[in-house]
């Protein structure tokens, strides 16, 4: 017999768990990415509805609704969430913007139960159309 019988079953067997952690590493990397791809969107979407309202009160109201509904369509739950939609520039013309802050927890997005917690902002800004009737 040789020196060597059976190192590569034991080879196997001590790369296994590394190999495992690696794959969770990589897909709970992908889920905080999805999470922040969420929060983007739900910024994007609130300067949107508000862009769209008839008064500056409504698109406060309407940009924090698009908001809070798109996030939880998608896969984020926020510990804490932050919507501020800014109507200064609220005219025919003018533009609004949204800025969504949720913290998200490790825990949730990661598959390895990590603890704590991260804070994903996304800011966007949207026209108000030109040629359309707004009350500021």
């Amino acid at each position: 017999m040789r020196g060597d019988d059976g190192s590569a079953s034991l080879e196997l067997v001590l790369i296994t768990p590394v190999l495992i952690l690696l794959l969770l590493l990589v897909v709970s990397v992908g889920r905080l990415e999805q999470a922040r791809g969420d929060v983007d969107r739900a910024a994007r979407d609130a300067a949107r509805a508000a862009s769209i309202a008839r008064s500056s009160d409504a698109a406060q109201s309407e940009g924090e609704a698009a908001a809070r509904s798109t996030l939880q369509e998608g896969s984020v739950t926020c510990r804490a969430l932050r919507v501020a939609v800014n109507v200064d520039d609220f005219a025919p013309g003018g533009s609004v913007g949204a800025t969504v802050t949720c913290d998200v927890d490790l825990a949730d997005v990661a598959l390895l139960g990590v603890p704590g917690h991260r804070t994903l902002t996304a800011d966007f800004n949207e026209p108000v159309d030109a040629y359309r009737g707004a009350t500021p």
